[in-house]
């Protein structure tokens, strides 16, 4: 064990800070009470030896503490048989941290000292009394905060109105006012411009819609990752845009005005929203679909990979492009690699070619899935909110005791039956069919040309099965090398003009 005085027999101390929330990040908050606790020490001739701080952390919280964790390791160890503490709730809120405090003070001989409450001897059982009162009260005082700022975010919520936090992409238009904020690096303070939440910030907001649009269209999140990193588009804290951050963007009841309550849709927002609630709706269902098709890893680079199927002896399975050794033409081959091969350029122009001969005949529009007529989309709206507050209805009966825990479970669980159906119909009734932009362009080879690749690739899967059967070998009749004849194209979408082969 170590000594508990300094060879100038100074009493040994050590020194703990906490501050629950530092916003800035400059730590000013365990700045003051390291002051306070060093001059403490300084009245009484003590000789700290070692401070430990934990900034931007909740005692109430129950997260680990790193440096009190260390210093209780310490204090085991006899580096000093004195505490300093702003006040003892810096020290702990939570009745099990304060008792194992307790025994190692009675173990190690440990007196704790606070600048705001005196000391606490913790070898007494009058000592040990008041430091209990002390976390009681403390611990009383943040369960009565935690309840007071969730009642404030629950009413902000209610209201529709932003609840703080980090700048949502496509909202935060700048005002003209400024408030003063720490910078979090320098610790001075600086102005910073005041935004209003309720407004969209235009490219921001296109760049959302792009992206609903585009999924709805066929489109990936790989290629909306990859168009927003094109376009230069970050984060709001000016990070590039992850895949996940991306899909999350888009799946946000923010982007149609819904507010939310820990994860509850609770009413409607009083800021502008980005996309009707029928397409923010079928977003989220696309996205929520177990059968959705999509692709692990890397964006396919080319037309018809993992599309086109393999007609080798009934095989059926996927085919993939590459470039065998890294030179020569792309190739396409079955995944099985149980042979043949064809030259990608070649069969991707011919599909390609046939598809836009398709799309440009007078029946084209035949080929278009039915729109959702039937469906009407206010009515859906309004039984969607009639069901919420269905919801709301039956926890607030659950709360005051007017209904059981079974009928509460069963009455919830038939509402949310109810609004699954709701919004299956609304993600519906924005779903769109691929081919509706091609379809009647003035020139659509160009329009093809101009349509992203994964949006042409949802166009294929709708439109036709693309079989790849063995080629033969020696010149074509047409003087070339690539076999057409042993490429199957079975049309999923018939009309009255008949299907080009």
């Amino acid at each position: 064990m170590k000594t508990t005085r300094t060879a100038d027999g100074r009493v040994r101390a050590v020194i703990y800070v906490r501050i629950s929330q530092d916003r800035s990040g400059a730590h000013l908050g365990v700045d003051r009470q390291r002051e306070d606790c060093e001059a403490l020490a300084e009245r009484n001739g003590w000789d700290v030896v070692e401070t430990y701080v934990d900034n931007d952390m909740s005692a109430y919280s129950g997260k680990p503490r790193k440096d009190y964790r260390r210093m209780l390791a310490d204090l085991e160890d006899g580096v000093a048989p004195v505490v300093i503490a702003w006040h003892t709730d810096r020290l702990h809120r939570s009745p099990t941290e304060l008792e194992e405090y307790i025994d190692i003070s009675e173990r190690r001989g440990v007196t704790t000292h606070t600048c705001q409450a005196g000391p606490i001897d913790l070898a007494t059982p009058s000592g040990r009394m008041v430091a209990r009162m002390l976390g009681a009260v403390a611990r009383h005082e943040s369960e009565h905060k935690a309840e007071r700022v969730a009642r404030a975010r629950l009413q902000k919520a209610r209201a529709g109105e932003w609840g703080g936090g980090i700048r949502p992409f496509g909202w935060g238009v700048p005002t003209g006012e400024t408030t003063t904020r720490v910078d979090k690096h320098t610790g001075e303070e600086v102005q910073v411009p005041v935004l209003d939440m309720s407004k969209l910030v235009p490219e921001e907001a296109a760049a959302v819609e792009h992206g609903i649009d585009s999924l709805l269209a066929g489109g990936s999140i790989n290629a909306f990752t990859k168009w927003l990193a094109d376009k230069g588009l970050t984060t709001t804290r000016g990070n590039p845009i992850t895949q996940q951050e991306a899909r999350d963007m888009l799946v946000r009841p923010r982007n149609a005005g819904i507010a939310i309550y820990r994860g509850e849709e609770i009413g409607r927002g009083t800021w502008e929203p980005i996309v009707d609630e029928a397409r923010f709706r079928a977003v989220v269902a696309l996205l929520a679909d177990p059968s959705r098709r999509t692709t692990p890893g890397p964006e396919p680079k080319w037309f018809g990979s993992m599309i086109y199927r393999c007609g080798i002896d009934g095989c059926n399975e996927t085919m993939i492009c590459t470039r065998s050794g890294g030179a020569g033409h792309p190739s396409y081959r079955c995944q099985t690699r149980h042979g043949g091969c064809r030259r990608g350029d070649k069969l991707d122009g011919y599909v390609q070619d046939l598809i836009i001969e398709r799309l440009s005949r007078p029946d084209a529009h035949d080929l278009l899935l039915p729109g959702p007529g039937d469906v009407n989309v206010a009515e859906l709206q309004a039984e969607s909110e009639r069901i919420r507050r269905r919801l709301t209805d039956l926890a607030g009966l659950f709360g005051s005791g007017q209904i059981t825990m079974a009928q509460f479970t069963e009455g919830s669980d038939t509402a949310r039956a109810q609004l699954e159906g709701v919004n299956r119909q609304l993600g519906k009734a924005a779903v769109k069919d691929p081919l509706v932009p091609l379809v009647g362009a003035p020139d659509v080879r160009a329009a093809w040309k101009a349509t992203p690749l994964d949006q042409r690739r949802a166009v294929l899967r709708a439109l036709m099965t693309v079989t790849v059967r063995p080629a033969r070998r020696g010149r074509m009749p047409d003087g070339g090398y690539f076999d057409y004849e042993t490429i199957d194209i079975s049309w999923l979408r018939a009309t009255r003009l008949g299907d080009l082969r």
